[in-house]
């Protein structure tokens, strides 16, 4: 019996959007060695260094997040990117504005594909987590075929949600694949 099942497209049909996650400000230099200053316990109660740091670099903050939204011009790479998984794939995207073509006026062009990997190409995803990115629940995926990185997504937020449905979603795409190729098509 073949019954379709609510909000599922197969892979061969069309590429479907499963989650979209922004990188955190710990992607930064910056960023990081905030966070490392503001998980500085010394003191007593809220009364700690951390704290005092945090409150006193909330401007610091709040201008790496924008910078961390803002697109990116000519291709820089420095800013302006997110990471999206797929049915199929997990794309690196970045916002651009380009000035192409006659027009003197400038193209925003929102999630342009900068680089991306099918979800057979890995078979574990590692997290790992640099200085300053425990502060802000950040970390690097890094993910691996046979022990070899393949891909890697820069300071990702919440990593634990995001690797887990990345590799039920691979999980999904080689099972499936396997199966197709396992058995003739019947009309």
């Amino acid at each position: 019996m073949k019954q379709a099942i609510a909000g599922v497209t197969p892979s061969e049909v069309q590429e479907v959007n499963v989650m979209e996650v922004w990188p955190s400000i710990a992607k930064f230099t910056l960023g990081r060695l905030m966070g490392q200053l503001f998980g500085i316990q010394a003191g007593i109660y809220v009364f700690r260094v951390g704290n005092f740091c945090a409150l006193a670099g909330i401007p610091f903050a709040l201008a790496l997040y924008f910078f961390r939204l803002a697109p990116s011009f000519f291709g820089t790479p420095m800013h302006g990117g997110f990471y999206r998984l797929t049915n199929r794939r997990v794309i690196v995207l970045r916002n651009e504005i380009k000035f192409s073509g006659p027009s003197v006026l400038p193209k925003f062009i929102f999630g342009a594909e900068v680089k991306s990997v099918e979800l057979d190409r890995f078979d574990s995803i590692e997290i790992e987590r640099l200085p300053g990115h425990h502060w802000f629940d950040a970390g690097d995926l890094v993910f691996r075929l046979d022990g070899v990185e393949t891909f890697r997504l820069e300071a990702v937020s919440r990593p634990d949600s995001f690797r887990q449905t990345c590799l039920k979603s691979g999980a999904s795409f080689v099972g499936i694949k396997q199966a197709l190729a396992r058995e003739p098509v019947h009309a």
